[in-house]
């Protein structure tokens, strides 16, 4: 992945994605204390607590530290953070995308445009050659995002996620650079 010195700040239509910071710990487990974010991702715990949230900003920064990868808050132009959204390497010049947002901002299409702003980026300013992310398949939302940034479904990887002791299927979507 190419090193970039400094955090980012990418504006859309709607949005700012810019670095996680310390101030959003209290929004971030506002929205993650809802049970259904960790029904439906492979790495959001139930219950969500205020630790979790502060390792999570601070594990985003070494990530960015140590080149590995880039987790943005999405954020209305008031700046207030209601969701994020990430790129993670993971060698081989491809990285995964992963994404959350908050309840009240759900089927607006935030996400997808977080998303294409992001796959935008890591192709031209991190020279990917590949982006990819899974979902559950209990999570059909999530793969509906996926298709209408242009990804199309290369996988169905079998009981790949084990997660309060049940192993869960995981669909797996991909976007190349060209």
């Amino acid at each position: 992945m190419k090193e970039l010195k400094e955090f980012p700040r990418i504006e859309t239509e709607r949005l700012i994605l810019s670095q996680l910071e310390e101030k959003d710990t209290p929004s971030i487990v506002e929205f993650l204390k809802h049970r259904i974010y960790s029904d439906l991702t492979s790495n959001i715990p139930y219950p969500y607590t205020e630790n979790d949230a502060k390792l999570w900003v601070k594990m985003s920064k070494q990530a960015f530290d140590g080149n590995t990868g880039f987790t943005f808050g999405i954020r209305n132009k008031e700046e207030e953070i209601i969701g994020a959204i990430g790129l993670h390497d993971r060698d081989d010049d491809k990285a995964e995308l992963g994404y959350w947002i908050g309840i009240p901002y759900w089927n607006k299409g935030y996400v997808t445009e977080a998303a294409k702003a992001i796959v935008d980026f890591g192709f031209k300013e991190l020279d990917l050659n590949k982006i990819y992310a899974t979902h559950f398949l209990h999570n059909p939302a999530s793969g509906k995002i996926m298709q209408k940034i242009g990804m199309e479904q290369e996988a169905l990887l079998k009981q790949h996620t084990k997660k309060d002791g049940e192993y869960f299927d995981l669909a797996m979507y991909s976007i190349f650079k060209d």
